[in-house]
């Protein structure tokens, strides 16, 4: 069982930290990229340093942070150059935004995205849940992203709510030159993961996993091995997609693998509010544990992968 292949993980890596981590606790860090924050967020404006600092003491030794505008593309490739080797930047016109998308948008998300330190485009895709932006106007916007990624062999980082279908099917069309592609915060169904997954797709996963409950979604297809580890990523989507590791809807044999240490770092500096990247290890252990894999193992595995897929540096 989980439990049991995780607790000797709790002695080995567990433990209370109190004030800074000293050098014991980073030696017995995971080594995780988080492949979706987003540090333009305003609610990180005024102690940034301390937010990447903590990641860092965590054992997330990297970060892509997201673009979903041309203002917060332009700022993210902004953090990467105060930030060198720690932060990666995306670019890209989210759907909810893809009224705004006018004749200069290409050109500008071509220029960010030829930069080495922007590392994929997106987040776009087509968000039909919501609707901030009318779908035709969405569809349009997505295939010129998706074009874009094509010319320029950069991966997609990808949003898709309510419209799996749509989505396929676009992809479906450029499927010959498709670069790599991420299901960004994937919270669908076994059938749509596997559609996903036959076309060649990443799946990224959130802390969404404390709180699905479905019969047929995350937690069920993390069980069922329906994701290999070859094609799983990670990320916090912060400050959003706090993992609220103390709900009653999180199974107690969940909460028995999670680490204390990880656990600290996402209580003593995470709300619902903020959430922050040091809280990945609490995802990790949490996807760990619905597989019954080591925590160790599926960083190990979800960083290789993110950094094949977006050929971070080492």
């Amino acid at each position: 069982m989980a439990t049991s292949v995780m607790s000797k993980n709790k002695v080995e890596t567990g433990g209370p930290v109190s004030g800074k981590p000293t050098m014991m606790d980073n030696l017995s860090n995971y080594i995780i990229v988080d492949i979706g924050a987003n540090l333009t967020n305003k609610k990180f404006s005024r102690d940034l340093d301390q937010v990447i600092q903590r990641a860092t003491d965590a054992g997330v030794s990297k970060i892509m942070v997201t673009g979903t505008s041309l203002h917060s593309t332009k700022e993210a490739l902004r953090l990467t150059r105060l930030y060198p080797g720690t932060l990666y930047s995306t670019a890209g016109i989210h759907p909810h935004d893809a009224k705004s998308w006018d004749d200069e948008t290409y050109n500008e998300i071509k220029e960010a995205a030829r930069c080495a330190e922007c590392v994929a485009i997106g987040e776009c895709g087509l968000d039909f849940n919501r609707n901030f932006s009318p779908p035709d106007v969405q569809i349009e916007v997505f295939e010129k992203q998706v074009a874009l990624a094509c010319e320029l062999g950069k991966p997609l980082f990808l949003h898709e709510r309510d419209a799996h279908q749509e989505m396929v099917s676009i992809l479906e069309r450029f499927v010959d030159k498709l670069p790599p592609c991420v299901i960004h915060c994937f919270t669908g169904n076994r059938e749509q993961a596997i559609k996903y997954l036959q076309l060649g797709c990443y799946i990224g996963l959130t802390g969404y996993l404390w709180k699905d409950k479905s019969e047929n979604g995350v937690r069920r297809i993390l069980e069922e091995g329906v994701i290999p580890l070859d094609k799983l990523l990670v990320e916090t989507d912060a400050p959003f997609m706090y993992p609220n590791t103390r709900a009653s809807k999180l199974p107690q044999h969940i909460k028995d693998c999670l680490t204390e240490r990880s656990v600290t770092f996402l209580q003593r500096y995470c709300t619902f509010q903020r959430n922050e990247p040091c809280s990945l290890p609490v995802t990790v252990e949490m996807i760990a544990a619905y597989l019954n894999k080591t925590p160790e193992e599926v960083a190990l595995a979800t960083t290789f992968n993110a950094l094949k897929v977006f050929g971070l540096s080492g």
